[in-house]
């Protein structure tokens, strides 16, 4: 009987290990053991049809959406979000597939009500999607219910911080912390590392501050922090890309890197390629 228990354990522990196992992202999306490719944000002057275009011309494996971009050239009246029709997810992702990219994360994207949040998972679930990015704390208790349900992690996203905006507190890592540290473990950051260095924060110390909580990262390298910076490719600004890399690689990091290049709108490609291409190149040689 003793035995019989203990199997019986033994077989409860693993179905709830493999459970929260499931919502991976596959080896193929990774790039030098990380999951990377572009925020469809990046090419928010297109339409996430030629997003997806430009993720793959960068050479990026997968691409994390934004709610309210247009869909397609041929629907332009039509906007990417959680309430898109069956037909236009079927052409989502055949457009994916078509494009060797991988849909991976949603946001930064907030629900109205339960039953928004309910469509916002569902979507994600429809779509195979690791996560869903949001800045909706205050949503926190009923958003943990659906991780659990749908099996979906979520990361809380930062922008920066707002001096007319006391209550605005994101732009902190440890005030992230504070609000997901006693949750479930899907849930936890979306590090917005250029974010943290336009609030003059150090972005390293933020990947640090939130060890073990990391669902996701928007990776950025600026030419200086403050709000009088702008984006620039890996390894060419105080970003201390090589040493986040290497922080997310010791936390064993499994979420999805996304290069949110908001800068040089029109044609970003070559420098998001060259971002994608330090990571293709991390630890093979030297870098900045």
């Amino acid at each position: 009987m003793r035995n019989v228990f203990f199997s019986f354990l033994t077989v409860c522990v693993l179905t709830t290990f493999t459970t929260r196992a499931e919502n991976r992202i596959p080896n193929s999306c990774r790039i030098n053991g990380f999951a990377i490719g572009c925020q469809a944000y990046t090419f928010n002057r297109f339409t996430t049809f030629e997003a997806i275009e430009k993720t793959a011309e960068a050479g990026g494996k997968c691409i994390e959406f934004y709610p309210n971009q247009k869909f397609s050239p041929d629907q332009p009246d039509v906007k990417l979000d959680h309430n898109l029709s069956a037909d236009n997810i079927k052409k989502l992702k055949a457009k994916l597939k078509k494009h060797h990219i991988r849909a991976v994360n949603y946001g930064v994207v907030g629900g109205k009500d339960p039953e928004d949040w309910r469509k916002i998972f569902e979507f994600a679930k429809t779509m195979g999607l690791y996560g869903i990015t949001t800045e909706s704390v205050n949503d926190l208790d009923l958003i943990e219910k659906l991780v659990k349900k749908y099996d979906i992690h979520v990361g809380i996203h930062e922008h920066a911080r707002r001096d007319d905006d006391p209550n605005y507190k994101v732009w902190d890592p440890n005030y992230v912390l504070s609000v997901v540290k006693d949750r479930d473990p899907r849930i936890g950051a979306c590090a917005d590392t250029g974010h943290w260095q336009t609030s003059g924060l150090d972005p390293l110390q933020g990947i640090k501050i939130l060890k073990g909580r990391v669902i996701s990262c928007h990776l950025k390298d600026k030419t200086e922090k403050g709000h009088e910076g702008h984006d620039v490719p890996y390894g060419t600004g105080g970003g201390r890309i090589k040493d986040i890399l290497d922080e997310l690689k010791a936390q064993g990091f499994k979420g999805n890197i996304s290069v949110e290049y908001e800068y040089n709108w029109l044609n970003s490609v070559p420098d998001v390629k060259q971002c994608i291409d330090f990571v293709k190149a991390y630890g093979k040689k030297k870098q900045l």
